[in-house]
């Protein structure tokens, strides 16, 4: 179960800050008196209260981090989805926004809408959201899990779809 004093992974990736999400994870912790939350928050301006905090990971301590972990919050990178899912971890998604220069636009809003509908990830849009998927997040043992390669069927259609279209 991923609530009792366990440790949750945060991550917000390489690329951008993610400062919205940093103080969702902090104040929920603060509230719930949580001291088990490492957070790799990138180049944030908010510092704080609660969580333990690593700005950058190499490949290896991300992956090592996330193995330790018993749950992961993060936004809707594809490499950290795809990560927790091959690694059966329980993932709340919050995606960053376009209208909020969290980045460029909103594709990660798309993406996690289409993980949600396949019933892969918990996602949240707004702090009253994050706070209703927390409780949902503490009462997952494991997350839905994925082959770490794509299967021999969609390689063989791929194949032949790039053949058909090159003409080989």
């Amino acid at each position: 179960m991923c609530g009792a004093r366990i440790l949750i992974f945060v991550t917000v990736g390489a690329q951008m800050s993610f400062d919205r999400l940093i103080e969702w994870v902090d104040d929920w912790a603060l509230d719930h008196d949580r001291s088990d939350v490492l957070a790799q928050v990138g180049a944030t301006q908010y510092v704080p209260r609660r969580l333990t905090v690593i700005p950058f990971m190499d490949p290896p301590e991300f992956r090592k981090r996330m193995l330790e972990s018993d749950c992961v919050i993060a936004h809707a990178g594809m490499g950290t989805i795809l990560t927790a899912l091959e690694l059966a971890k329980p993932i709340l998604v919050v995606p960053r926004l376009g209208s909020l220069e969290e980045t460029r636009n909103d594709h990660q809003v798309a993406s996690l809408e289409r993980f949600e509908k396949e019933g892969l990830v918990l996602g949240a849009r707004t702090s009253e959201e994050f706070e209703t998927a927390m409780v949902q997040l503490e009462a997952l043992r494991e997350g839905p899990k994925i082959g770490a390669y794509a299967s021999a069927s969609l390689l063989t259609r791929v194949r032949d779809f790039v053949d058909s279209e090159t003409g080989t």
